[in-house]
């Protein structure tokens, strides 16, 4: 398998085997996810239904690192869907961080209210991913569990496999990542709980279409971005696409070693303080949403980002949504149809992210598979201390 005309011995030479097959391989691996989720979905019916038909029902997305910002893509596509299926009576809906949860458990997770925590974990090991779970059920009393996994024999699978009160999605092999970065592990996450909870995505082989003719177009725009010197990267995009955005920065900030220091925000917040740090080092990505209402507010900061020229700035979305607009000369188009919701989007705007960090890491002479070269950030995180919560704190 290649990718971006990066022959098997070089990314061998280069430290990049895995990195390099797990972001190709996706466009299979959706497939292979979708129809899991299929065979399982008389199970999962019989698991979700009970609980989305409670009015009080408390929906808590959650993981560590790029397993929390897929929450933070489906919560506003959950909860609208939702919302409009019982509409005065949906369960809330809510993205909060298993670190945010292990710290300060009392205020992430009240008491008495009847929750589903969603649990989003690669390997099922992070020392958070155990505690929150463990949190949830000492202090709500009244939790249920749907974990979304890609390791078999992680921990997280091992104690709630068999639990009345928890339903395991364990996804193919194939998303397990081996290399450092979450890649087909983050979208093959996404994914499935998106087709879980039975949210509006394109067909899945829309989707494994416009990944493989990003993959197959775009190698000589990503080339030429990551000859230039930048030093810095924003990526910007609104609602469940913030959440996109943070993923792409996070991929970029881990491959370059933080070389090139990434951040992400909205595109109405990042004109709030943040935008001082544009230069002309800095790399902008704007994700446009495919919400008419909402894109009027991502093409206006495009405007305004390209009429100052203080940063190289490259968009990326369906060809429906630059409207008048003209495409510049680095912009993407992604290959999905006008109603694709931004759900749909996100994983496929998220490969134009991951091979863009990918070239950014070998052009700084990074191993991708392994790219801390201090050691001080590991596949797994480590040197977290759980400590016990007394009922008395709860």
């Amino acid at each position: 398998m290649t990718l971006l005309h990066l022959a098997p011995t070089d990314l061998d030479r280069r430290g990049a085997p895995h990195t390099a097959r797990e972001i190709a391989q996706q466009p299979a691996v959706w497939a292979a996810v979708h129809d899991l989720v299929q065979r399982q979905r008389p199970a999962l019916d019989a698991f979700l239904a009970p609980l989305l038909a409670l009015p009080d029902l408390r929906i808590v997305l959650t993981g560590a690192g790029s397993s929390a910002f897929i929450g933070q893509c489906l919560a506003p596509s959950l909860l609208q869907q939702l919302s409009e299926r019982a509409p005065g009576r949906a369960p809330r809906v809510e993205a909060v961080a298993t670190t945010d949860i292990v710290s300060n458990p009392a205020q992430c997770l009240p008491a008495g209210v009847p929750t589903l925590l969603v649990s989003f974990a690669r390997s099922g090991n992070s020392p958070e991913s155990l505690a929150a779970v463990a949190l949830a059920d000492q202090v709500v009393g009244r939790c249920h569990h749907l974990i979304v996994t890609c390791a078999a024999e992680g921990q997280l699978r091992q104690r709630l496999i068999d639990q009345p009160h928890a339903h395991v999605l364990l996804l193919p092999d194939e998303t397990h990542d081996r290399a450092f970065a979450m890649t087909s592990s983050f979208t093959g996450m996404l994914l499935a709980a998106a087709w879980a909870f039975q949210l509006p995505l394109p067909p899945v082989a829309q989707l494994s279409a416009a990944a493989e003719q990003l993959l197959a177009s775009q190698t000589d725009r990503l080339t030429a971005l990551t000859a230039r010197p930048f030093e810095r990267v924003v990526v910007l995009g609104s609602n469940g696409l913030q959440g996109l955005a943070r993923e792409a920065a996070l991929k970029i900030l881990e491959l370059t070693d933080g070389q090139w220091v990434a951040l992400a925000d909205s595109p109405l917040g990042f004109r709030h303080g943040p935008k001082t740090v544009l230069n002309d080092r800095t790399l902008v990505l704007i994700l446009l949403s495919n919400e008419a209402y909402t894109r009027r507010y991502d093409l206006d900061l495009l405007r305004e980002l390209r009429r100052e020229g203080r940063a190289t700035v490259v968009a990326l979305g369906t060809e429906a949504a630059w409207g008048e607009e003209t495409p510049g000369r680095d912009d993407v188009t992604l290959a999905l149809p006008a109603v694709a919701p931004d759900l749909g989007l996100a994983p496929v705007a998220l490969v134009f992210g991951q091979c863009l960090a990918l070239l950014a890491s070998l052009k700084l002479g990074i191993t991708p598979d392994n790219p801390s070269a201090s050691g001080t950030v590991t596949r797994v995180v480590s040197g977290v201390t759980i400590h016990p919560l007394d009922r008395s704190q709860a």
